[in-house]
């Protein structure tokens, strides 16, 4: 007995077939694993939101303190990269979000000073100061209303204080993970001080008359004593910035006296008068530093290490040998 031919349509139709269902199958399944992303981002979400939530004043105390707290707490900063600290002023949002919070950091030293008052309608959050236990600098300014320089994160070993501070409360926050914010906290220290063995190399190399670091704000007091440079500026801190006439003077009289090759000013404030300084005395602005507040993700600035680096760049581009 011999094979019938199959009808010539019968092929085709069996591809179609198989077509439709395998778009059926594989329809299926893309819907399968949407279903499955969104139930995991899901589960994610509500896993993020059940975690304690540390709220900072300013964006350089929140990236250090996600260095201590790993995967275990949330941290947010009140204040967004590029805001000014020391003269803000809080919304009602602000408010809002700060009522969520499982713990409140702040710097002290008189940098946040609306920080009292507005922290004072939530009595009920815990709140740490991280400057507490460093010996602070005093402002060398006879019209400052403030007593102390509060930008002691900017000495890496005195941010090692600010570290110990955050381990010590993250630990009684939640101290289930213990064990994780000590080894966190370790291991940052050691970021803290192969940083500041770097920053006292390089800044080593810079002829000792021309270690005068003229900013606009005088933030820069604690990194200055710590690797032997004198600091000449616009104004004690941004909180006050008014250049009286008599301190414009002072400092153009210094930049010319000593020679001063490069100036420079911060990302937080307008950097006009200090480029007029520049234009008086023949120095070269030497661009802007981040202090108050670290960069977006994207920027030169993202962490406090990076803020560190990119500031010694611009001190050696300006201030190194000629």
């Amino acid at each position: 007995m011999g094979f019938s031919r199959p009808a010539p349509w019968r092929p085709a139709l069996v591809m179609l077939l198989y077509l439709v269902l395998g778009w059926g199958m594989n329809g299926c399944s893309g819907a399968h694993n949407t279903v499955e992303m969104e139930v995991a981002s899901a589960t994610d979400q509500q896993a993020s939101a059940q975690r304690p939530l540390v709220l900072t004043s300013f964006t350089i105390l929140a990236d250090m303190a996600r260095q201590v707290a790993g995967p275990h707490l949330r941290v947010e900063s009140l204040l967004k990269p590029g805001a000014e600290v020391h003269g803000y002023e809080p919304t009602p949002l602000d408010l809002r979000r700060s009522a969520g919070a499982d713990l409140i950091l702040t710097n002290g030293l008189n940098l946040e000073l609306w920080s009292d008052r507005f922290f004072s309608n939530l009595p009920q959050i815990p709140r740490v100061v991280l400057s507490d236990g460093i010996e602070p600098l005093p402002i060398a300014d006879d019209g400052a209303t403030h007593l102390h320089n509060p930008h002691a994160w900017m000495s890496p070993q005195l941010a090692r204080v600010y570290l110990r501070n955050l381990r010590d409360a993250f630990i009684r926050l939640d101290p289930t993970h213990a064990a994780d914010y000590r080894q966190n906290a370790a291991t940052y220290e050691r970021q803290l001080l192969a940083l500041d063995d770097e920053l006292r190399q390089v800044l080593a190399r810079i002829p000792p008359e021309q270690r005068v670091l003229v900013t606009c704000e005088g933030a820069f007091s604690y990194l200055a004593r710590d690797y032997g440079m004198d600091e000449a500026y616009l104004w004690p801190v941004n909180g006050e910035r008014e250049v009286t006439p008599r301190r414009l003077a002072q400092l153009i009289d210094l930049v010319q006296r000593r020679t001063v090759p490069a100036v420079f000013c911060e990302t937080t404030v307008n950097a006009t008068t200090q480029q007029e300084v520049a234009a008086a005395t023949g120095a070269r602005f030497g661009g802007l530093f981040y202090v108050d507040s670290l960069s977006p993700p994207d920027g030169p600035a993202p962490t406090l290490l990076a803020l560190q680096r990119h500031n010694a760049r611009l001190i050696m581009d300006g201030l190194g040998a000629r």
